[in-house]
């Protein structure tokens, strides 16, 4: 039997009316949409490591949390709104006992932030329960959701996840097994999904044919059948497990009591792995293409450094994210690295929010600039991205009047010009500020000296991978998977940029 949340549709505010999710307060970073674990380990505490799974991917998702569990055909849910250590316990996670688990970390962009759309969505079938957590967004939402309504589905959430988990109910209470079931249902669905599905007999791990969300598989260190799947490697380190592999596009992994059975279920795949994954999303000390994307970014740096040089006293990163690219930056420059900012590390998503005098006489809850490291130096700023300017510009502005002599930025991505419908959320196109002004006109309204981008083709080739292997939609408008147009004029409201 599956708990039931006592909850209705009103007892969280949407999403755009939620004070810390403002225009004004949001973070100026595309904001990933959530992190996905699972785990298949009988004789194991299977709560426990997906709690801790999920502790690891926090970064992907900061809304809301849950677990499911299978203990036969009983299925075990937990979830709310709030951190993984907020939503979780000791005595939560002793109620949530099974052989296989489950879980999600969720930031919304399909269906506000509510408690009834937090995940796993579970669903009832002809075959028992099914758990599913989604990374992702699909484009034809709009049509899957007709027919599902059509069918006499009863949705009660808002997300395009219930209905993968609807979709693929409905083609296992039509005489399909799961796995034909859930292969009927991945052909109805248009978009980015990486998925984990529990099932009372097992578990699945699976992405869309262009995979653009990442997803790997892991066994638990000295169990070669107690398999683990999660959005980043650094979810299987955490709990000592070692990565197998990446579930490739258009791959499904069946994980039971047999071991791991591996079905391309589209044939056609072509690999798209969203570049921003690598840019900014993912921690640093995930793996991807056998390295860690620290390496990766530190390669950024250089490039950046070779492309738009400029002489300076010291270079520093926007921490955390701009730091490893600041450190290749350093490195191909010359300019000495430093400290320019120090973080606090220990705000959270507060609702408590300052009042207008205080933001007027300078609050200061993030970030902090070292005044005497600053004062008369020409320094270098290295950020991943800059989308609607509004950080940054308040960022520059601290360090001028911490008495930085220059300011000069750097940026080791291309500038954003084009929204994501792949499960990033991003503003409309007219609220990106590189889609509506020249890098001259931005740096101007930046307050800064100098401005600089890395290029398109830069970022691609340091990837060292095939440069046809990744989305990278919202730097040039070329969309992997086409969006219909109901979706596209929701954001896209101007021209191709090219870049």
């Amino acid at each position: 039997m599956i708990p039931q949340d006592s909850v209705s549709l009103d007892d969280y505010p949407q999403h755009s009316n939620n004070p810390i999710n403002s225009y004004e307060n949001r973070p100026d970073k595309p904001e990933e949409a959530c992190g996905v674990f699972g785990v298949y380990a009988p004789g194991e505490d299977v709560a426990k490591l997906t709690y801790f799974g999920l502790y690891a991917l926090q970064h992907r998702g900061q809304e809301s949390a849950g677990i499911a569990t299978f203990e036969g055909t009983k299925v075990h849910l937990h979830k709310d709104m709030g951190l993984v250590s907020q939503v979780f316990n000791e005595s939560v996670l002793s109620e949530l006992p099974g052989s296989l688990a489950i879980g999600h970390t969720r930031y919304s962009t399909t269906g506000s932030s509510r408690k009834v759309n937090a995940q796993p969505a579970v669903v009832e079938s002809r075959l028992g329960t099914l758990a599913l957590a989604h990374n992702g967004n699909l484009v034809n939402t709009v049509r899957l959701r007709e027919e599902l309504l059509k069918s006499q589905c009863n949705l009660v959430t808002t997300t395009d996840s219930e209905m993968i988990a609807f979709a693929i109910a409905q083609e296992v209470n039509a005489g399909a097994s799961w796995l034909d079931g859930c292969i009927r249902a991945f052909n109805r669905c248009q978009g980015a999904f990486s998925l984990v599905i529990g099932t009372p007999v097992g578990i699945m791990g699976v992405r869309d044919p262009n995979g653009i969300r990442p997803l790997v598989i892991g066994t638990l260190a000295g169990e070669p059948d107690r398999y683990v799947l999660a959005s980043e490697t650094c979810g299987l380190d955490i709990i000592g497990a070692d990565y197998l592999r990446d579930v490739e596009p258009g791959e499904l992994v069946w994980i039971d009591e047999e071991g791991l059975t591996s079905v391309r279920w589209h044939q056609q795949p072509q690999k798209k792995l969203c570049i921003f994954e690598m840019i900014y999303f993912a921690r640093p000390d995930s793996l991807m293409h056998e390295e860690s994307l620290y390496s990766y970014r530190m390669r950024l740096g250089r490039q950046l450094a070779a492309e738009s040089a400029v002489d300076a006293d010291i270079v520093f990163g926007v921490p955390d994210s701009g730091i490893p690219a600041a450190i290749g930056f350093s490195q191909a420059s010359g300019v000495a690295y430093g400290e320019g900012l120090i973080k606090n590390r220990y705000v959270g998503r507060t609702f408590i929010q300052p009042t207008q005098t205080m933001r007027e006489s300078g609050i200061r809850m993030k970030l902090n600039p070292l005044k005497d490291v600053l004062v008369g130096k020409r320094v270098i700023i290295v950020d991943d991205s800059i989308v609607r300017g509004t950080t940054s510009r308040k960022l520059v502005k601290t360090l001028r009047e911490a008495g930085a002599a220059e300011v000069h930025m750097r940026i080791s991505s291309p500038p954003v010009t084009h929204p994501c419908f792949y499960g990033i959320d991003t503003d409309t196109q007219d609220q990106l500020i590189a889609a509506t002004k020249s890098v001259e006109e931005i740096a101007k309204q930046l307050g800064v000296d100098t401005l600089a981008y890395l290029s398109w083709k830069g970022m691609l080739e340091a990837t060292g991978e095939d440069t046809n292997n990744f989305c990278s939609a919202c730097f040039t408008g070329d969309y992997p998977v086409p969006i219909p147009e109901q979706v596209k004029r929701s954001k896209l409201i101007l021209e191709k940029v090219v870049v």
